[in-house]
């Protein structure tokens, strides 16, 4: 199974952020794949909802601070840990790292992703803080050059890529 952390806004989406998160995991249904999120609330829920609609196994590593009920078929992971810390083990369980718009937890999980050597992704063109990643970080984060950091303004080319991956897991380890 292909594991895809996906890292989204906690707050309630606009219809058009909505509409793009179920365009992408529309387009990567009929693959071997898991979807791993941090929550069941905002952007996620739509992601974990549509995901189940689908026939998509769902994991959400959840934060001490919010408990909250999730769908019978969700494998759930209490994590004990806070809201920044959960995402550790998140992105660390994931083979790539997809990031469909959000602010300061959503970067964070970008930041992980690159600093683990993680294929990862992100959606631009959300109104979001995701979307200036790319001003400061065009291509990698750092010198080091651990893995290329790709934007997207177009979710069906993003979840082509991403897929794309799949044979490509791994990513020579230069990173400490």
């Amino acid at each position: 199974m292909f594991q895809i952390a996906i890292a989204a806004h906690s707050s309630n989406p606009s219809e058009e952020m909505a509409r793009k998160a179920e365009k992408f995991v529309s387009a990567i249904k009929r693959n071997d794949v898991i979807i791993l999120l941090g929550g069941y609330w905002g952007l996620m829920k739509v992601v974990a909802d549509r995901a189940l609609s689908e026939g998509i196994p769902v994991v959400m590593v959840l934060p001490m601070e919010r408990d909250v009920p999730v769908p019978e078929k969700v494998v759930r992971i209490d994590s004990g840990s806070e809201y920044r810390s959960r995402s550790i083990p998140l992105i660390r369980s994931s083979d790539v790292v997809v990031a469909l718009g959000g602010g300061a937890g959503t970067i964070i999980e970008i930041l992980l992703g690159y600093a683990m050597g993680k294929h990862t992704f992100v959606l631009k063109g959300n109104g979001m803080s995701s979307d200036n990643l790319e001003k400061a970080f065009p291509d990698f984060i750092d010198e080091r050059k651990v893995t290329r950091v790709m934007y997207f303004d177009n979710v069906e080319e993003m979840a082509k890529e991403v897929l794309s991956s799949m044979d490509h897991r791994k990513v020579e380890e230069r990173f400490g």
